[in-house]
């Protein structure tokens, strides 16, 4: 089962065991008490269920297979006026809300996140100096987070926005650590180490990290339309996550450092947003080079380490472990 399944995988999983009524007395008085239930409040036995669920593919079959809109064709044809805002601004039917499925599938770009809805402000109205020459090494960063957390909901960050927006600030290490990394390495390389990270291994650890590159590299070459509308995407994703935030109970100890960390990441995703829309087009094909070429040195790395490690293995394997002192 591919790294992306797992949150769905384990929610599935997690339901099959209630209804199974195999749960342990603990973590059925958790769900009793309201509170949410992860990976780590399984018992021992329910987490090794659970990894064989998996390894036999048992829950993969439960779970629809989510395609990234940006590997879909109709991310290159994404168009936004000069001012960086939607072409046609959406219209809702006087008798739903909600399009019909008949409309969603005759319209291949319905899955295509939409851009800003009105024009995006110059740079100049917004900073009273030259913008950072270090913003595209910070874009690179704010991309992988966003495809990091895209995957791990399987697309549907609306379902627990909250907790999405969580995961963004984890691992971005500008939106969630407020750092300036001067280099596209330093940027992809604190992403890595989150996401092979304690808390996400289980997803895939460093091979979904390079896989994320992939994506990186993908976002980039679609051009400056397509960054913009990921960019708002994901600017909604923090902002529905500061609307549950303020609609949940004060029990969370750390409430005011969440509510104060996506305010700036708020800002902060806007902010490159608006110099994005005034970056030149060639500037993305070259900054997609560069973190290209940053992959395949990590690669080349890991497998000169592997090479390494198998010959000391090898040369040890002739040597006396123990000697005799005289």
């Amino acid at each position: 089962m591919h790294y992306y399944y797992w949150k769905g995988a384990f929610t599935i999983f997690f339901f099959y065991l209630l209804a199974d009524s195999t749960l342990s007395e603990e973590t059925i008085q958790k769900v009793l008490s309201g509170s949410e239930i992860s990976f780590d409040d399984l018992s021992a036995e329910e987490k090794k269920r659970f990894q064989r669920a998996i390894a036999s593919g048992e829950l993969s079959k439960m779970i629809e297979p989510w395609d990234p809109w940006w590997l879909k064709p109709a991310a290159r044809t994404i168009c936004l006026s000069k001012e960086g805002a939607l072409l046609v601004q959406p219209v809702a039917k006087e008798e739903s809300l909600v399009p019909d499925e008949d409309d969603l599938e005759s319209n291949p770009s319905s899955d295509i996140p939409c851009g800003p809805e009105t024009p995006l402000p110059p740079l100049h109205k917004l900073i009273s100096t030259e913008p950072s020459p270090l913003l595209a090494f910070h874009l690179v960063d704010i991309i992988y987070s966003y495809c990091f957390t895209l995957r791990l909901y399987n697309g549907d960050w609306q379902s627990d926005a909250l907790e999405a927006a969580t995961v963004v600030l984890s691992i971005s290490s500008i939106l969630g650590q407020g750092r300036q990394p001067e280099t596209v390495l330093e940027g992809l390389s604190y992403c890595l180490e989150e996401t092979c990270s304690p808390a996400f291994k289980h997803m895939g650890g460093l091979q979904f990290g390079l896989a994320l590159i992939d994506d990186v590299v993908s976002l980039l070459s679609l051009g400056g339309s397509a960054l913009i509308c990921m960019l708002s995407d994901l600017q909604r994703l923090i902002q529905a996550g500061e609307r549950e935030l303020k609609s949940e109970k004060p029990r969370k100890l750390r409430k005011a450092e969440i509510k104060s960390k996506l305010k700036l990441a708020d800002r902060k995703v806007f902010f490159i947003m608006c110099w994005v829309h005034e970056q030149p087009e060639e500037a993305w094909s070259s900054l997609a080079a560069i973190v290209k070429a940053e992959k395949i040195s990590a690669m080349d790395y890991r497998s000169s380490k592997s090479v390494t490690k198998m010959e000391n293995k090898i040369e040890n394997r002739g040597k006396v472990l123990i000697e005799e002192i005289k």
